[in-house]
């Protein structure tokens, strides 16, 4: 039985109809993927699933006492004035007394009464592995200082508080539009992880490709107004999908075809009147719908002249740049070279667009130089997006540029020719830029971008918000760019696809290069952490007794054999009391530092005495 499904479900704005008489529904534990192409109305789609306004027809069900929880695109904040006021739900009194505790330890002279009272009714609430959970999110999403104003918050930190909240309320339904904008990609890979845990029901519209395989094990495609399911994973979805297209246009030829020799015939207008000719009649107009409701698929076409490059590109030189007391760059130096493809990568907050804009020039580094040779024309897709004029119509952001634009084999097209291209239709191109959606808005910031035919291009996130197909059709225009590409994105598919070096924002103003793609780095940092684990367990490892074949222990190895196998089991005890007592102690700070430290004294003697029970165990 589904927990949420739309029945006939139609919405449309000004007299356009997204989609129309939708019927789907989604079970308890399913993992559902959205797609579709932008402007298609998955966002709006979402929207109606989630409550937030009434469709124009059609409605949607919800199951009773089931709990939805919605990240949308844009959050909105209910009037809530700090990020701990958010965070924090008032019906939830175990979110309040964890708050209440957090808010009181952080002051300088805590009230420890109150510590104790806070402390009695979080264990009364069972509330600590609560409060371990809530401190884990919101540090893996980068959010401290509770006391911190919404209004001060930028876009990406709004989005990123959203899905924190989200988290912690942990509802039976998650409902999320493009979780994975503005995270970086150590976050995305734990919230992989947390998502897929504990039979959680989701539907969600993503563009990373990877984060949609790793979660989804359905694929609900809205095309043309229609919803099409596949129950697999993305190549999957892939392949039937073309298999249906394939039959659609050849459904569509055969009814071309057929349309063509009938229309002839009711152009005759024969003259009988009969019951025949009235049923062939009808069946022609019945034809003619349907073929309307096939429609051949258009792709955005991504098709400019590059600029000529000379032999000298960029040349960066011991380039360094500080903000107050923090080093973002320290000493960088590098050559770029033709066909350079590079991956910016690092964590949030590591420098990566004060990088860019330093090799820009929007940006002057405090110390070294930044050289530009003569003929690089930088072409620079910012994350933040262009500030479009809304009241703008959209062919006049074109023509502002270029009213004719040169493709690659030397001809020129129109403005309105280009946007066809880029899929925006003549009715589109003469509608206002407030009417496009998030998505096409990004696919015009990606056309003026690419129009002033530059050869060294700078794309900062350029995922965010575009649909799959653009994507697709984005990595080949990019896989035979013939300049220089840096390409800044937490989309770890298209970063594996189309570089092969990595700029790694380490921190601390460190930037390491490495020859190879993300994966390859991944499985780098993987076998170094293997390596220094083994390296740690041998140091740990008492020293082996001196090998010598035996068949059985001596009395005295069997003594301390048998010793060892009791002092264990007591230590065991001793170290769950440890922790009983550390659960329950709160207030008084220099006696949890010490029940920490006999705790890990404990653990290490428990290591050292199971690995001589071993030893002795396999000579046993």
């Amino acid at each position: 039985m589904s927990i949420i499904s739309a029945e006939q479900l139609g919405h449309a704005y000004n007299d356009n109809w997204l989609f129309k008489n939708l019927t789907f529904g989604i079970q308890q534990g399913q993992r559902v993927a959205l797609v579709g192409i932008n402007g298609a109305g998955k966002s709006t789609l979402l929207k109606l699933l989630a409550e937030r306004f009434k469709p124009s027809e059609g409605k949607v069900v919800k199951a009773k006492d089931i709990r939805f929880g919605y990240l949308e695109q844009d959050p909105k904040f209910d009037g809530s004035t700090t990020i701990s006021d958010y965070v924090f739900s008032a019906d939830n009194r175990q979110q309040q007394v964890i708050r209440e505790y957090e808010e009181l330890l952080e002051q300088s002279n805590p009230d420890i009464e109150l510590i104790n009272k806070l402390t009695e009714e979080i264990s009364n609430l069972e509330a600590w592995e609560y409060e371990h959970q809530i401190k884990t999110i919101l540090g893996r999403l980068g959010i401290s200082n509770l006391e911190k104003e919404i209004t001060t918050l930028s876009g990406g930190q709004k989005k990123r508080l959203s899905l924190a909240k989200l988290l912690i309320d942990d509802p039976e339904v998650y409902i999320l539009d493009e979780p994975t904008n503005h995270l970086d990609i150590d976050t995305i890979e734990w919230l992989e992880s947390f998502l897929t845990t504990g039979g959680k029901t989701i539907l969600m519209v993503t563009h990373d490709r990877y984060f949609l395989d790793n979660i989804c094990n359905e694929i609900i495609e809205l095309d043309g107004g229609k919803v099409f399911s596949y129950k697999g994973k993305y190549a999957y979805y892939l392949e039937k999908k073309a298999e249906r297209e394939a039959i659609d246009e050849a459904t569509l030829a055969k009814n071309k075809n057929l349309l063509k020799k009938e229309l002839e015939w009711m152009r005759r207008m024969p003259q009988a009147r009969g019951t025949k000719s009235k049923a062939r009649k009808d069946a022609f107009y019945d034809l003619e719908e349907k073929t309307k409701g096939i429609s051949s698929k258009d792709s955005v076409s991504l098709d400019v002249k590059m600029s000529r490059q000379g032999n000298k590109i960029l040349e960066i030189d011991n380039i360094s740049k500080h903000f107050t007391d923090q080093s973002v760059i320290n000493n960088f130096s590098y050559v770029f070279k033709k066909g350079d493809k590079i991956g910016l990568t690092g964590k949030n907050g590591t420098g990566k667009s004060t990088f860019l804009n330093i090799i820009t020039g929007e940006l002057n580094p405090d110390e070294g130089k930044v050289d530009k040779g003569e003929t690089t024309v930088f072409g620079y897709y910012h994350q933040s997006g262009l500030k479009f004029d809304e009241d703008e119509r959209v062919i006049d952001v074109v023509k502002n540029i270029a009213e004719y634009i040169t493709l690659s084999d030397g001809s020129t097209i129109s403005a309105s020719q280009l946007l066809t291209l880029f899929l925006f239709p003549p009715k589109k191109q003469h509608g206002f830029v407030s009417l496009l959606s998030g998505g096409e808005k990004k696919r015009l910031h990606l056309m003026k971008v690419l129009i002033k035919n530059p050869n060294f291009l700078i794309l900062d996130e350029p995922t965010n918000d575009l649909d799959i197909d653009t994507l697709n059709v984005l990595e080949e225009f990019l896989e035979n760019f013939p300049g220089v590409l840096i390409l800044v994105s937490h989309d770890r598919y298209l970063v594996d696809k189309l570089t092969d070096q990595l700029f790694i924002m380490e921190g601390n103003g460190e930037i390491k290069i490495f020859n190879g793609n993300y994966s390859s780095y991944r499985i780098e940092q993987e076998e170094l952490k293997t390596k220094e684990k083994s390296i740690v367990k041998t140091e740990n490892k008492p020293t082996p007794l001196p090998t010598k074949e035996k068949s059985k222990l001596s009395y005295k190895e069997k003594l301390e054999f048998d010793k060892l196998s009791a002092d264990i089991e007591t230590l065991e005890i001793e170290i769950k009391k440890l922790e009983t007592a550390l659960a329950n102690e709160s207030s008084d700070i220099d006696k949890i530092n010490q029940i920490i430290e006999q705790l890990e004294e404990n653990k290490e003697s428990l290591e050292e005495m199971s690995f001589r029970w071993l030893e002795l165990s396999e000579n046993a």
